[in-house]
């Protein structure tokens, strides 16, 4: 047994560990934000849990589905005795481990409707707003997936209303993403830096692996969905054939796009029976749509550099990407890690929601190429 090698795995750096020295900073702190960030931590283990058996159940069943999570309509998993789909589920665990967290007020989720207003009894004082299965319909193809989340306070005691979370992203206390992929990690920023923790599966912790991430000054890549080119408007269009044809003679950015093609298939020929049994299926055809995972795309640029964009277009003026659970913890993050976000109008976290589901178009990376599209939109205005 090599004692000294274990010795060194307890001295590691830990999320929990990580939170509660940035806690003992603050004498005042009452370490309600420990708490309400490691029930957080709690949902994305269980997430990651849950996402790696239903990848590797289709595996060993030779199957390829075109939408493998949406199989009969139903996931593998029982919460209950009832079956739910795996982007269901995710939502269910999270709105549980926040509420049960005794620290939240209001919840903001991708998957409902109206914002969840928390019971007196259990009501604490910060907001959480998240997306808790980002890009779940590329899980079949191996494709990183994702939560996104944001944090706000709460500072007046009062009761909590929709005005608590309609609010500027500047003014989210914390932000960040847990990206399930090849391992599972787990980004993160309090407003004062990003760091990012790996999921040591044989611990069962988060241990500190990427430390106060910073992105480069200007990257190599651009990141868009390049089948939307002809609807797009002049600013955009013109920076990605700058992107490709650069007229200073510098080397051409690469495009990564994490997305897929999905084209109309049969569901299956031949059913095998452990699916069989699990009930008629409730589709057969799965529509002609681009599926995107903005985690794994963001976290890349995060890492190397270069832009992310999801602009506005002919078909979806106001953009796509919802602002309170995806624009504004990718546009905080990015920030504190020495970058930009822009919406093509004005910096990102400067918005001010009117609906919890608002959206917008978003352009975030390296603090010289977001410079380069704003130089772009500010030429363009002056046109008009």
């Amino acid at each position: 047994m090599d004692h000294a090698a274990d010795a060194h795995r307890t001295d590691l750096m830990t999320i929990t560990r990580y939170v509660l020295n940035e806690q003992s900073k603050y004498p005042e702190s009452r370490g309600d934000f420990t708490i309400l960030l490691n029930h957080i931590v709690l949902g994305c283990k269980f997430v990651c849990s849950s996402v790696n058996k239903v990848f590797l159940l289709f595996l060993s069943m030779g199957l390829v589905l075109p939408n493998s999570l949406d199989l009969l309509g139903r996931s593998i998993f029982r919460q209950g005795e009832e079956q739910k789909k795996l982007d269901v589920l995710s939502n269910e665990v999270f709105i549980k481990a926040l509420v049960s967290s005794g620290r939240t007020c209001i919840l903001v989720s991708e998957e409902d409707e109206d914002a969840i207003i928390v019971e007196p009894s259990k009501r604490g004082r910060y907001c959480v707003v998240f997306d808790p299965l980002d890009g779940s319909s590329n899980i079949d193809c191996g494709v990183s997936i994702g939560t996104i989340f944001g944090i706000y306070m709460v500072k007046d005691d009062h009761e909590p209303t929709l005005a608590d979370v309609l609010q500027p992203g500047k003014q989210m206390v914390a932000a960040g993403y847990c990206m399930y992929g090849s391992s599972c990690t787990l980004v993160l920023s309090t407003g004062k830096g990003v760091n990012g923790f790996t999921l040591d599966p044989s611990l069962g912790e988060f241990i500190l692996t990427h430390p106060d991430i910073r992105i480069p000054k200007k990257g190599k890549i651009y990141s868009v969905n390049e089948g939307n080119a002809k609807n797009w408007d002049g600013p955009t269009a013109k920076y990605v054939e700058n992107c490709k044809f650069p007229k200073d003679g510098s080397p051409s950015k690469s495009l990564r796009y994490i997305g897929r093609k999905r084209k109309q298939l049969p569901f299956l020929q031949k059913v095998p029976p452990r699916v069989a049994a699990m009930g008629p299926p409730t589709w057969f055809y799965d529509n002609d749509i681009m599926m995107n995972s903005m985690v794994a795309d963001v976290h890349r640029t995060l890492l190397y550099g270069g832009i992310f964009m999801y602009p506005a277009d002919k078909k979806s003026p106001s953009g796509k990407l919802r602002v309170l659970y995806e624009v504004f913890p990718m546009s905080f993050l990015m920030e504190n890690a020495g970058g930009q976000a822009f919406t093509g109008k004005q910096r990102a976290l400067d918005l001010v929601p009117t609906k919890i589901h608002d959206r917008s178009p978003i352009f975030l990376g390296s603090y010289d190429d977001i410079e380069e599209i704003k130089a772009l939109y500010a030429a363009e205005g002056k046109k008009e």
